[in-house]
């Protein structure tokens, strides 16, 4: 395959999962800047990886695996702190209705989680299943199902208080 045909393929794959990115570094941006690199990092690393790619796995799961690494890294290079404030109108996501607000106040449970649960969280949210996890993450369908049961825990009672 030519140069030219392998970066139209990444671009249409890319097109087609842009959201996962956009999500993943939604979690861990600290604002619409900040949203911009994680983004920009994040494709630059999937662009890089792309030749190695094998097919072992489905491109959106290897494309989690990418946007999780990267915002995790991102992270530990700037030594943040666990809880980092988003306000979800700075992301210009949202409206007025109520259903948004619920969602506004998700992500902020959300945002306050250890970055690991909010991996799991946000893949969960996603619709992926406790075996799809467990292949991005690198674990175990139990793990994931106990890890996910206390993290629901958690929100929970956070959300009460």
């Amino acid at each position: 395959m030519t140069d030219k045909n392998k970066e139209k393929e990444f671009t249409d794959l890319l097109l087609q999962h842009q959201a996962i990115v956009y999500k993943v570094c939604l979690l861990y941006a600290q604002d619409k800047e900040d949203l911009a690199d994680l983004y920009q990092e994040t494709v630059y690393n999937l662009w890089k990886s792309y030749r190695t790619f094998e097919n072992r796995s489905s491109f959106g799961t290897w494309v989690y695996r990418i946007a999780l690494n990267t915002c995790i890294t991102d992270l530990r290079r700037r030594k943040r702190h666990e809880y980092v404030p988003l306000r979800l109108t700075d992301t210009d996501l949202t409206d007025d209705d109520p259903q948004d607000e619920m969602l506004n106040d998700l992500y902020s449970l959300i945002r306050r989680l250890n970055k690991l649960d909010r991996m799991y969280i946000v893949l969960w949210l996603d619709g992926k299943t406790y075996e799809e996890i467990a292949d991005i993450i690198g674990t175990n369908r139990n793990q994931v199902a106990v890890r996910l049961h206390r993290i629901k825990e958690k929100l929970k009672t956070m959300s009460n208080l």
